[in-house]
């Protein structure tokens, strides 16, 4: 069939069929697809959507369009497990998450993504350390999970190399939001490493690509059914994203926060309680802990014994990152020339912010992307973020700005500002949970 006729198929409501599918799963790998027929499919998916069948016969072909890993001849004594998130604004909670959950016992390997839209990647904030190689090869990407504990590396050439261009083409096709792409672009990752379990972190609101909880919780149906047809155990967070998570959103800054959090020197309280609900989700899907909540209880220690910190710091250097990178942080993270305090137009609290609007300041300042092939300054972003219920005014800004010159940064300053409302009056701190989705797996049907 001539891949227009696919197109056509999808673009008039019609499923495709598994020959379909094949061919366009196919041709994304090889490369032979033009970027313009594969921007146009998934267009056509977004629009018209695709039924339970199609979608777990896309992540299957997406997830076997390269090696998936075999994990048998390991010998490893834990479960291999892995968390997703969908993505949001200062959202860095794999960095602390797969180091406690290594520390716990489990296995973490664990393929992560780039900067999709106004979000933030977690490839784009370990890129940001000195040495780091986010792209090892897969021999040396099994040995530092062996070694570590966990690993966190992008997609290499070998793994579900068709997500790895479609992943890029959704970026810069206004197509991010399709909810059977983001599941066979996420599963077919998941299932390619070899993972027996998996939790999932669907964000909502103004930072996220889920607007709505009704929308979260369509993803996490679509997810769930897709991860039982094909044999993987999963379960799901529906979390807040109406402002950043933690302290900073910016690549490097992200790296900061991680490195402080990790050694207790600050831990924000929102990204805080999520990490330990995910940390106790994921260790009580492998069998680690009897329940969820003996599984915060077991990661709260691997924190406070300094374990976590540990195997964080032998991934980096397995990893070629600098040996003693939590030591001496400074040494090995860019740092922006410029730095200004956000302040508000008038005191108060800080009452709602728009996520979207900072994630795309971020991208202005050069953090982020438009183009596939653009390039980022790991070093700009958002420190000392306030939360929603703060009291800001002249002694306590909204934000820091970290810039590259002095104009970026006053553009930067006002974008925040604009994406912040402060009220005289205080509300109350918002809740980064909002529940949670049922365990759900089985052998592949």
């Amino acid at each position: 069939m001539p891949f227009t006729d696919i197109i056509r198929t999808k673009r008039d409501g019609g499923a495709l069929d598994e020959a379909a599918i094949a061919t366009f799963v196919e041709r994304l790998a090889n490369g032979s697809l033009p970027a313009e027929q594969a921007a146009a499919l998934a267009m056509a998916i977004l629009l018209r959507g695709m039924d339970a069948r199609e979608t777990a016969g896309l992540t299957r072909a997406m997830a076997r369009s390269g090696t998936v890993l075999d994990w048998a001849d390991a010998d490893l004594p834990g479960p291999l497990l892995d968390k997703h998130s969908t993505g949001g604004v200062g959202d860095k909670v794999s960095l602390m998450l797969a180091p406690i959950v290594a520390a716990c016992g489990g296995y973490v390997p664990m393929i992560s993504g780039r900067g999709l839209g106004h979000t933030g990647g977690t490839l784009d904030k370990l890129a940001s350390i000195a040495g780091y190689d986010p792209f090892p090869g897969l021999d040396r990407f099994r040995q530092v999970v062996r070694d570590a504990g966990c690993a966190i590396i992008g997609q290499t050439g070998e793994l579900a190399p068709a997500d790895r261009r479609l992943y890029a083409i959704r970026d810069i096709t206004a197509t991010v939001e399709s909810l059977p792409l983001i599941t066979a672009s996420i599963l077919s990752k998941k299932l390619a490493a070899g993972v027996g379990g998996l939790v999932m972190d669907i964000k909502v609101g103004s930072g996220a690509f889920m607007a709505t909880e009704a929308d979260a919780r369509a993803l996490a149906r679509t997810m769930g059914e897709t991860a039982a047809a094909l044999g993987l155990a999963m379960r799901t967070l529906v979390t807040d994203m109406n402002q950043v998570l933690g302290y900073s959103a910016g690549n490097a800054l992200e790296i900061a926060e991680t490195i402080a959090y990790l050694r207790g020197d600050a831990r924000e309280p929102r990204l805080h309680a999520l990490v330990l609900a995910l940390a106790g989700e994921m260790l009580a899907l492998g069998g680690l802990a009897p329940t969820v909540e003996a599984g915060i209880d077991r990661a709260e220690a691997a924190l406070a014994a300094g374990a976590a910190a540990e195997h964080f710091q032998r991934m980096v250097a397995g990893l070629g990152g600098p040996s003693d990178l939590l030591d001496r942080p400074v040494h090995y993270i860019a740092s922006a020339p410029v730095t200004l305090p956000v302040l508000p137009d008038h005191p108060g609290w800080l009452a709602a912010m728009d996520g979207k609007a900072v994630g795309e300041a971020i991208i202005d300042l050069g953090g982020g992307r438009r183009r596939i092939d653009d390039r980022i300054d790991p070093a700009v972003g958002f420190a000392a973020c306030a939360a929603i219920g703060d009291a800001v005014g002249p002694d306590r800004p909204l934000a820091i700005i970290h810039a590259a010159d002095a104009e970026a940064a006053r553009k930067g300053v006002a974008q925040f500002r604009a994406a912040c409302i402060v009220a005289a009056l205080q509300v109350p701190p918002v809740p980064v949970l909002h529940g949670t989705e049922p365990a759900l797996g089985g052998q592949e049907r």
